[in-house]
């Protein structure tokens, strides 16, 4: 059982936090928050969120470049763009994200606006708890071809902590008028999951809220199902206080 004071202080932190005014300009989020278009922040989160490893200043300068090789709506172009288009990304590079992932994921989110209408749609394919639709999803993406861009999708089934598909989730679902987004409504926040990283592990073990020391699946539903105790309906709210003490406040 969490103690109320210890409620209270987290409560405090989301709050403070989940500000787009506090949060969002340095935040990859800033990329998405440009577009007003839901097919566009859908698709453009999506690639942000998966690019999101590194500094964050450096995610922010490469998305900011690819979807502007992409002119106004870059679902419009994914939705209607030919293999030669898509040729013209094979020079991309984020650390090991290179020009054939960037052609590999172009073109099959080209098969999935084409085959399913959006990423939500094709998320919610395959029925079940969240870590089996992201292991699901990820079949449907690559449409079970095996490649080297197969890593670039995480899979909680084979342990995987997923923080950047968490992360997307959180963008997309949870809509409580501060930084995120709330563009899809067939998830609802109580579902999600903590986008675990080094920030949100190590305050949640000073805090005696995660007692595993991987940074896997396993402790991702540890800390979650304890979130859940303080909000069972919106438990990832604690997401930006977790990672506001770390990275941050430095807690």
């Amino acid at each position: 059982k969490i103690d109320t004071e210890l409620t209270t202080f987290l409560n405090e932190k989301a709050a403070l936090y989940n500000n787009p005014a506090l949060f969002v300009s340095d935040d990859p989020i800033c990329i998405p928050k440009s577009y007003t278009n839901n097919k566009d922040i859908e698709l453009t989160a999506f690639i942000t969120a998966m690019l999101s490893w590194g500094q964050r200043a450096t995610i922010i300068k490469k998305c900011t470049s690819l979807f502007e090789a992409m002119g106004e709506s870059p679902s419009a172009f994914i939705t209607d763009a030919s293999t030669k288009d898509l040729k013209h990304f094979t020079s991309f590079k984020h650390r090991t994200f290179n020009g054939e992932d960037a052609l590999c994921f172009l073109k099959n989110l080209n098969r999935i606006y084409s085959e399913f209408g959006s990423i939500e749609n094709t998320f919610n394919t395959t029925k079940g708890t969240i870590p089996e639709r992201i292991s699901a999803f990820k079949k449907l993406f690559f449409n079970r071809e095996i490649s080297r861009s197969n890593k670039h999708l995480p899979d909680p089934l084979k342990g995987s902590a997923a923080k950047r598909f968490n992360m997307y989730l959180r963008w997309m679902v949870r809509n409580k008028g501060g930084v995120d987004f709330g563009v899809w409504s067939s998830i609802t926040p109580a579902e999600l999951f903590l986008p675990l990283d080094v920030h949100t592990a190590n305050v949640s073990r000073k805090l005696g809220l995660l007692t595993r020391t991987q940074n896997d699946w396993k402790a991702v539903e540890e800390i979650s199902n304890v979130l859940r105790q303080l909000d069972p309906i919106d438990p990832i709210k604690y997401d930006f206080a977790l990672f506001g003490l770390g990275a941050i406040e430095k807690f």
